[in-house]
């Protein structure tokens, strides 16, 4: 952090005060933090002025009490997806082997290594090259391999009908509605981590259907989606042969669902 007067703290707030940003003093003082000589400072204020994600400026963001390290182009991890990782851990026993798909920065591999009682972490997978070299480095102190794949087609084929968990946080942004989104995520992330399709379920239809031959008896798929799209995913997972809740939180304005493969899939229609 480089020392400062007050009078360019007060300015650098003023500046990013009148750009819009509504946590002003905070942002300030953790730009303060990260520069490491005055030009660096305004060369920083300058790029979130314009509009740059603050945790592209920082290099990381925080999620659930972790530093996730997050690179330009990689989807930044929300406050509202910690939902996904309350959810999981509801589900999840002991031992359970885990994998996260559209795993971005691998900010839920991170969160739920320290939450869940002696997880069997397998790997990560993404089918953006930036974002598994973000993961990487984020979960390399865990020694999860990650895999550059289009979700299941990543995994060893021997996998199938083991896993425990999938938990994924795939895009469900309707094509259509990605210019409401804010100019932070729609100019600056990467459109392979936002755009969900015509109805924004076009990954998370794709997981719903091929999670039941990848998933142990018991085993749950926990998938991160926006209130109105609940019931065609319900049907579409209950079709795959999952059974699936809803869970929701309004203080983070966010909606989860967990699917859970039945125990036993005879009659099913479904092949393991």
């Amino acid at each position: 952090m480089i020392d400062v007067s007050s009078a360019v703290r007060d300015a650098t707030v003023d500046r990013l005060r009148r750009a819009g940003c509504v946590w002003a003093e905070d942002e300030a003082r953790l730009l303060l933090e990260a520069a490491d000589s005055r030009q660096n400072l305004a060369a920083l204020v300058d790029r979130r002025v314009a509009g740059e994600p603050l945790e592209y400026l920082l290099g990381w963001a925080e999620f659930c009490g972790e530093r996730i390290v997050v690179v330009p182009g990689v989807f930044v991890p929300r406050a509202r997806t910690a939902l996904l990782v309350s959810a999981a851990v509801a589900v999840t026993g002991p031992g359970a082997r885990v994998v996260e798909l559209c795993c971005g920065s691998g900010a839920l591999t991170r969160a739920l290594a320290r939450r869940l009682r002696a997880p069997r972490l397998l790997a990560a997978a993404d089918v953006d090259p930036a974002a598994v070299a973000c993961a990487r480095r984020n979960l390399a102190e865990l020694a999860v391999p990650v895999r550059t794949g289009d979700l299941f087609e990543a995994l060893p084929g021997a996998w199938r009908g083991s896993l425990d968990l999938v938990v994924a946080n795939a895009p469900y942004v309707p094509s259509a509605a990605l210019d409401l989104l804010p100019a932070e995520s729609r100019r600056y992330e990467a459109p392979v981590a936002l755009d969900g399709g015509p109805d924004g379920l076009a990954v998370l239809r794709r997981l719903a259907e091929d999670a039941a031959c990848w998933l142990a008896p018991g085993g749950n798929l926990v998938v991160e989606v926006g209130e109105s799209q609940v019931d065609p995913l319900a049907a579409v997972l209950r079709a795959a042969g999952l059974i699936p809740t809803t869970v929701r939180n309004e203080s983070l304005g966010a909606t989860a669902m967990t699917a859970r493969r039945l125990a036993d899939m005879a009659g099913s229609g479904l092949e393991n």
